[in-house]
């Protein structure tokens, strides 16, 4: 005879609807009650059918993820992995599974995601980047879809649910650590200017040097991908000109590991010849040679909040929107000295 839930309510002493919150992981029940009564679905052999119980309440107990660009580009950036290590580690605690969006062209991921929603195959969504006028994000705000932004929305970010780092502060507090250690010739290598990551690092850099009263020079501003190819290309136009750098505020590790790599090609010694400095303090920045000083963004927690926060939107759809601020630390290791 199959066990039922009036068969776990009965020996875990409680009501069968409080054993349907516990499936549910309603956050309204106590971790104490919930203990007790996942002991006694253990004992009795009891397995929920989770298929019905989403037909039933319309959910899928499933999250979308969408990257910023193809995952094989995507998945080059360390930053993307430990994110969605955050993001797995706190959806399996809640018992979501995650949906993870494919397309490789901008107009794909779209498609996908206009499918994601309408076709109802998930809760709601996290978006792993924040893009100036993104038909993605509009496209959510009109549909009043439960989403989460890593990253600071470009548009009325007052209304839209979004967890980040100070990344203005971030970078003004780099930029002036290296003013710190004597140097004035500054350079700015950081990813396209249509992420709103790269508009905040590029504004704080910029703070840094105003209140220092040092001259912001446009030969000295670069932007290209996050990718290791992109610091390559830094270093080919930054050490081209008449009065290169003496240091490089890079906004991405996996760019600086391109920095670094092909400052040494070049015969130029880091930091003896040039200082840089990096963010998101990912594993292999410690392992590189030198070990990179970077800005620690605290990437896993970033996921973990976001999961949060989008969980708390999908029971809770009334709830006003929130904005979480991780907090970052500069790492110094042995990639900068003084001028």
């Amino acid at each position: 005879m199959a066990i039922t839930i009036k068969d776990v309510a009965k020996l875990a002493n409680v009501n069968p609807s409080t054993v349907s919150r516990v499936i549910a992981n309603n956050p309204r029940i106590s971790e104490k009650t919930k203990r007790i009564v996942r002991e006694a679905m253990e004992q009795l052999g009891y397995h929920p059918n989770l298929n019905a119980r989403s037909l039933v309440n319309r959910n899928t107990q499933t999250i979308g993820i969408i990257m910023p660009s193809s995952a094989e580009k995507a998945f080059q950036n360390p930053f993307f992995a430990e994110v969605l290590r955050g993001i797995s580690s706190k959806a399996n605690q809640q018992e979501y599974a995650i949906y993870m969006s494919t397309g490789v062209t901008e107009e794909e991921i779209y498609r996908g995601v206009v499918n994601m929603v309408q076709g109802r195959r998930v809760d709601g969504v996290i978006l792993l980047y924040s893009r100036v006028n993104d038909s993605i994000m509009n496209f959510l705000q009109e549909e009043n879809f439960p989403f989460v932004v890593i990253g600071k929305p470009s548009n009325h970010p007052e209304l839209i649910t979004h967890v980040d780092n100070d990344n203005r502060n971030a970078a003004c507090e780099v930029t002036d650590y290296l003013i710190q250690l004597g140097h004035q010739n500054i350079a700015f290598v950081g990813g396209s200017l249509e992420l709103v990551v790269t508009i905040d690092r590029l504004e704080g850099y910029k703070q840094a040097l105003q209140t220092a009263d040092i001259a912001i020079r446009e030969e000295y501003l670069f932007q290209e991908e996050f990718l290791k190819e992109g610091g390559q290309e830094a270093v080919g136009e930054l050490f081209s000109l008449p009065e290169p750098p003496t240091a490089l505020v890079v906004t991405d590790d996996l760019m600086a590991f391109g920095v670094l790599s092909t400052l040494y090609e070049r015969g130029f010694r880091v930091p003896e010849d040039i200082s840089v400095v990096s963010f998101n303090n990912v594993m292999l920045a410690e392992f590189s040679r030198p070990s990179l000083t970077s800005v620690e963004i605290n990437i896993y927690q970033l996921g973990l909040e976001a999961v949060q926060c989008l969980i708390d939107r999908i029971r809770e759809p009334e709830l006003p929107t929130k904005r979480v601020i991780v907090s970052h630390q500069l790492i110094v290791r042995d990639s900068c000295q003084q001028q």
